[in-house]
């Protein structure tokens, strides 16, 4: 049975963005779960209203009034020029592989690039063996990065936005981390790509994607790959999330295929309203965006978000329960606490 919150907040475009997260996850509603080969899958519904018009990235590179290039001929690894001819600001969003030019790369972050206007873009690369033309641009795929992988890498985009102010990743953990999950998944690859995992076991997740399937109006889902390892991607609408959910599956299927399956079978909606919950009491901050909006940081217990918000909705909010690693400010690559982190998030935000 879906639980809804007592009252039915709404999202205001002069709220604060800090305002308009709180404000989407108070407005979930977590559906009856499907459950696949290990992975279970929560569909979220919400009572927001939506109003921000944009162009999803793949419909703009198919359009031809969008292309995505290098920053230069001699290439730049973390960063990427996205010109964006047409009238409508385009959506890219966390973890979207872009294929071609010298080598394969994938957003840092959600990220909404404005119309009629040349952006740069925070990028990590996922082929380390290649730094030669394949194309002059590049295209998408129906892949995002693994959410595991996501989940390391947001909490190292998130820890470089609040100590410098940029967006880069740890690339050489983004390669090291590949580098493992492809021998774990037999998944050799010449240019060492993240593709060849996914090409290596296309056809199981054809099965995972053909099993698990979108309610009307669904909004987002939580999805569970195993004891304690959740995430979430929540967007602004169904359309959105509707395009996107075929490559989210593969990004988690992926995951749960590396874990035996649970001896109770698929996860409790106890687990998931717990993470939801968690996520509203954790500690939020905010700094205006690469792009179009302000990006929004939320340090929870035992969970990391991260969600682009502009005029008054969150587009995409994207969650995933404890990496691996956590780092404090006064001493890099030592493992920091829960209150640790949120304690050292409210003195930044107390000195802004």
């Amino acid at each position: 049975m879906r639980q809804r919150p007592p009252a039915e907040p709404t999202a205001r475009a002069n709220e604060t963005p800090i305002a308009s997260a709180r404000t989407t996850l108070s407005s979930l509603s977590v559906g009856k779960p499907a459950h696949f080969a290990g992975l279970t899958v929560f569909p979220l519904s919400s009572n927001l209203p939506n109003s921000v018009r944009y162009l999803l990235l793949e419909k703009g590179l198919h359009s031809g009034l969008v292309s995505v290039r290098e920053v230069q001929k001699e290439g730049s690894v973390p960063n990427l020029a996205v010109e964006n001819r047409s009238d409508s600001d385009v959506l890219i969003v966390d973890g979207e592989e872009l294929v071609g030019a010298k080598q394969n790369r994938i957003a840092n972050l959600t990220l909404l690039v404005p119309a009629e206007r040349t952006t740069i873009i925070p990028v990590s690369c996922v082929e380390a063996g290649r730094w030669s033309y394949s194309r002059p641009d590049f295209a998408v795929t129906e892949r995002v990065q693994y959410s595991r992988g996501r989940a390391e890498r947001l909490r190292g985009v998130q820890a470089s936005m609040r100590t410098t102010g940029t967006r880069v990743s740890d690339q050489g953990a983004v390669w090291d981390d590949l580098s493992e999950k492809a021998a774990r998944m037999e998944a050799h690859s010449p240019t060492e790509a993240m593709s060849a995992i996914y090409e290596r076991h296309g056809a199981t997740l054809d099965d995972y994607v053909e099993k698990l399937s979108l309610e009307a109006g669904q909004v987002g889902a939580i999805f569970v790959t195993g004891p304690r390892q959740l995430g979430m991607d929540l967007f602004d609408r169904h359309e959105t999330f509707a395009a996107f959910f075929p490559k989210l599956v593969r990004s988690y299927a992926i995951d749960a295929m590396e874990r035996p399956p649970a001896r109770d079978g698929a996860a409790k909606p106890k687990d998931a309203h717990a993470f939801v919950d968690r996520l509203r009491q954790g500690a939020f901050d905010v700094h205006p965006a690469v792009a179009l909006g302000h990006d929004v940081g939320i340090v929870a217990r035992g969970a990391i978000a991260g969600a682009l918000v502009h005029q008054g909705t969150a587009l995409h909010l994207t969650a995933f329960s404890e990496p691996t690693h956590a780092t404090t400010d006064d001493h890099p690559g030592a493992y920091a606490s829960y209150r640790q982190r949120r304690a050292s998030l409210r003195r930044r935000r107390s000195r802004e």
